[in-house]
């Protein structure tokens, strides 16, 4: 059937419950656009898609991102087809058309059908720490590990290194690498010339990685650091703006990182994002997939998403409960995995 689409688009503020601090500043509330897909030939149906470009971060955090958006979404209901190449440099927007016709095709949130799209299996996830004082991240480090988390991430580089450490010492005098992974995101934080110590000092705590320890685009030092390191790098940031299949190879190439963390609308939607995961594997450098302060809405179509490659790692998609007035979706936080509820037969 040919649909005669329509496509209406609705910015939405969301608040999170407590700021969410990184070492590139605190954010307090969150601005997504959420695409409504519908056609009157299929009036039952419907898709929803959430394009959330993060400030300071996303290659298309741009003044006239409403814009781009108002043509994009024009140019698919004119079409029929979402334009994948002249959106390569728009992976909130691609991410968020994608998703909206994945739902109106599967007139459902269970994307794929998959043992976790049936709620037969929960997605194990990562419980994330966020930057704050000494006592807000002591705080939430025994919260998520009495919760039953056996794999934590911490934001380090915002508050003072040696507390940091600290932190890291008090979870290591309690639980060994087998009880509790240890993962640590730096966003960027260390300079070039400080990093290979910190990251010697940081060893001591056994830890699974560390993500983004020096800022984005210098490829040399990040190829040293990958080669050197006592600690397995992980790229985050390092992806942003490499959006096409050669810039993809020769960034990958070029670094050599033991793995890459997978945000798909910041790193060319699940189009741009399987490019990635295809080269990872092809250069047998880990990876595992993380929403970037979504809603639900974003969420659920990432977890689906990742639900239908068997990546055993636990992934970072826990993000749902952070902000005040998400919007409603199956999803579900319980112990250290995430459901989805499938609708009722």
């Amino acid at each position: 059937m040919i649909h005669h689409y329509r496509l209406e688009v609705y910015p939405r503020d969301l608040h999170f419950k407590k700021p969410a601090g990184t070492s590139r500043g605190t954010y307090t509330t969150r601005k997504s656009w959420f695409l409504m897909l519908s056609s009157k030939d299929a009036p039952e149906r419907w898709g929803c898609g959430e394009c959330a470009p993060l400030p300071n971060l996303s290659c298309d955090d741009i003044p006239e991102y409403e814009e781009v958006l108002a043509k994009a979404c024009q140019k698919f209901t004119n079409t029929g087809q979402i334009d994948i190449e002249g959106l390569r440099n728009y992976p909130s927007i691609l991410f968020g058309l994608e998703t909206a016709l994945l739902q109106f095709e599967a007139n459902s949130f269970a994307l794929w059908d998959t043992p976790f799209s049936r709620g037969e299996t929960g997605i194990p996830i990562n419980g994330l720490i966020w930057m704050g004082s000494y006592k807000e991240m002591t705080e939430q480090v025994a919260e998520k590990i009495e919760t039953g988390y056996r794999c934590i991430k911490l934001k380090i580089g915002a508050i003072d290194f040696e507390k940091e450490l600290n932190i890291l010492r008090i979870i290591r005098e309690q639980f060994s690498a087998r009880d509790i992974e240890l993962r640590v995101d730096a966003n960027g934080a260390f300079s070039p010339n400080e990093a290979m110590e910190k990251l010697d000092r940081l060893a001591k705590f056994d830890l699974h990685s560390i993500e983004q320890p020096i800022r984005a685009g210098q490829w040399d030092d990040m190829a040293q650091l990958a080669a050197t390191s006592p600690i397995p790098i992980a790229l985050d940031e390092e992806l942003i703006g490499c959006n096409t299949p050669e810039k993809k190879k020769e960034l990958l190439s070029y670094i050599r990182p033991q793995y890459i963390v997978l945000k798909p609308s910041l790193h060319g939607g699940l189009y741009g994002g399987s490019e990635w995961l295809k080269e990872a594997e092809e250069q047998q450098i880990g990876w595992w997939i993380t929403s970037a302060l979504e809603s639900n809405i974003g969420l659920n179509a990432i977890a689906q998403w990742c639900a239908t490659f068997n990546n055993p790692l636990p992934q970072g998609l826990g993000t749902g409960a952070l902000f005040t007035d998400n919007i409603d979706a199956p999803l579900e936080l319980r112990d250290n995995r995430l459901w989805f509820i499938p609708e009722s037969k």
